[in-house]
């Protein structure tokens, strides 16, 4: 178990208003920011981490965004952050931001905070990092989610193991707590069955 230094935060570019998620959002910044976590980000100025990144600095933490060069061009690229790395592409960003963190946290979202997620669970499922992913699940935006995860080990598409490599919490302090003492044992049967390992 090793104490996070950073963690990469996966959430949407726009918020819609809703008073628990600004809350849940205060919560994720201040345990950061107590916990001596660097936030690590898309870079962007805009939506739920725009207000999360302005949270953290507003109250005296460290904020890493990583963005590439076309949206910087587009002028959503946040201005006052402790550090922005530029990349080529998206496919430089994501890597650039899993590379930087010790873990990884999903807030509410779309499309690209699905995929961001379901790819560093894969990820770990692989066994390709050791990183603990945890989901902050604001007033149940997220269970469909886990229950279609559900419906898959039902189905026998997944193991119960991988599924049970990622958090699901609705509090920020305990998230980052169970983050905190992670150690990642994803099933490789099926690695072994294939003769893959």
């Amino acid at each position: 178990m090793n104490k996070l230094k950073a963690v990469c935060v996966y959430c949407g570019s726009n918020f819609n208003g809703d008073l628990q998620l600004r809350k849940a959002i205060k919560q994720l910044a201040d345990v950061l920011v107590r916990e001596e976590i660097k936030l690590v980000y898309g870079g962007g100025s805009v939506g739920v981490m725009g207000i999360l990144a302005n949270d953290i600095l507003n109250a005296g933490g460290l904020v890493t965004g990583v963005i590439p060069q076309f949206l910087m061009d587009k002028e959503v690229g946040h201005k006052g952050l402790t550090e922005m790395i530029l990349t080529e592409n998206m496919h430089q960003r994501k890597q650039k931001m899993a590379d930087l963190s010790d873990g990884f946290v999903i807030l509410p979202g779309g499309f690209g905070t699905l995929e961001e997620f379901f790819e560093v669970l894969t990820w770990l499922q692989l066994g390709l990092h050791h990183k603990p992913i945890g989901v902050l699940n604001v007033d149940g935006f997220y269970d469909p989610l886990f229950a279609q995860m559900e419906m898959m080990v039902r189905s026998k598409f997944l193991k119960p193991a991988n599924r049970d490599l990622v958090f699901n919490e609705t509090d920020a302090e305990i998230l980052i707590d169970k983050m905190d003492h992670f150690s990642a044992v994803p099933d490789e049967v099926w690695f072994k069955e294939r003769n893959l390992i």
